[in-house]
């Protein structure tokens, strides 16, 4: 009884302390990556709600990209508070077993693995879809937040904007409008048979998502080459037709894993559906091992901070061990994080990083009953 409560206890702090450092890295890379997400609002006209949604559903991602480093540093600062507080001492002089500490803090890196797999495969990919969905279906652009004074814009696709000066009513002064798209065709006379329209206005104004133009012309060329120009004191353009040039085709890590995993197949199964990285077949095979493939680190970077258990007093310097065993751990995370770079260029390579964290951690473990024997025995 007295040692589940011991062992009950160290988890809980390694949990508590886990949970503290992922949140506030979370925290922080999402604060950054929410200031790179203003060109939505700024350069692609996004209303601030989509602006917030999107960026509320990439939390999640941010936070499984940290659960390796943040388990890590929360090991070593668990265990060096137990040691700094006596109670490994307590623990050892009762006679515990370092061992069963060791498989204590096994456990709990088992549990955060799954965790991990789990946002990988299933939430991650299902939020960040829902993000790419939300720009995806939002058909009201914010114009007024794109269009800038002396500035050329070419957020829509298919269309430039320039406007000479915009005056604090939202009143357009000198407005250059060149459509190689077709967009605006639309509203122009003998517009199907235009391939490209130049429009220029002294004034206009944008109110309920529509575009007011005054005292300008139209511009048209045909596909016979021939420009017919067309006059006007009060034309009107439809926002609604112009499309930004945010990406909406949905990306390999927002595609849902039974996809990914059909991708894979793909090469011997030729009539699969729903796969469209056929020839991304590199990238779907990393995105895959991210989600599966990484989590394996965890166990094998708490073996190796497990090591901060073996303490012999006629050593010297036992106080930078911590920043050795952390600095090693560290550079096994890094290595994981570049050759899942090359896990795509062969099924050989693929294999390899899967099997690497499962030998390093018997590997590991051997080495670390070992030196818990001969610690006894010394």
């Amino acid at each position: 009884m007295l040692k589940n409560k011991i062992y009950s206890y160290l988890s809980r702090e390694i949990i508590k302390n886990f949970i503290t450092i992922l949140l506030t890295f979370t925290a922080i890379a999402w604060t950054v990556r929410s200031v790179n997400f203003l060109d939505l609002m700024i350069e692609d006209g996004y209303s601030a709600i989509i602006y917030f949604k999107y960026t509320l559903l990439n939390i999640t991602t941010i936070l499984t990209r940290f659960v390796p480093l943040s388990f890590l540093l929360s090991l070593i600062i668990s265990i060096a508070k137990f040691e700094r507080q006596q109670e490994l001492l307590i623990l050892w002089t009762t006679g515990l077993n370092k061992m069963k500490i060791v498989n204590v803090f096994f456990l709990v890196a088992i549990l955060i693995m799954l965790a991990q797999i789990i946002l990988g495969l299933i939430i991650n990919p299902f939020f960040l879809n829902k993000s790419r969905s939300l720009l995806r279906e939002t058909e009201m652009i914010q114009a007024n937040s794109i269009l800038k004074s002396s500035d050329f814009s070419d957020s829509f696709e298919g269309v430039t904007f320039y406007i000479d000066r915009k005056e604090s009513n939202g009143r357009l002064i000198n407005i250059f409008i060149k459509d190689t798209a077709g967009t605006l065709n639309t509203i122009i006379t003998e517009a199907g048979k235009s391939a490209s329209t130049t429009i220029f206005a002294n004034e206009g104004i944008i109110k309920n998502n529509k575009l007011f133009l005054f005292d300008g012309t139209i511009q048209t060329l045909g596909k016979n080459k021939k420009i017919k120009n067309i006059y006007f004191k009060k034309n009107e353009l439809s926002i609604n037709n112009l499309n930004n040039r945010t990406i909406k085709q949905t990306k390999i890590q927002e595609t849902s894993s039974r996809v990914l995993f059909q991708c894979l197949r793909s090469k011997t199964e030729k009539n699969i559906r729903n796969c469209s990285f056929k020839k991304n077949n590199k990238e779907v095979t990393e995105a895959v091992l991210r989600r599966i493939g990484m989590p394996l680190y965890i166990p094998l970077i708490t073996i190796m901070a497990s090591f901060l258990l073996i303490h012999r007093k006629e050593k010297k310097y036992n106080y930078i061990k911590k920043y050795i065993v952390f600095s090693f751990a560290f550079v096994v995370l890094i290595f994981a994080e570049i050759f899942l770079k090359y896990t795509g260029v062969s099924l050989m390579h693929s294999y390899l990083y899967l099997l690497t964290p499962l030998v390093l951690f018997l590997i590991f473990y051997f080495l670390l009953a070992k030196n818990s024997i001969y610690e006894k025995v010394i």
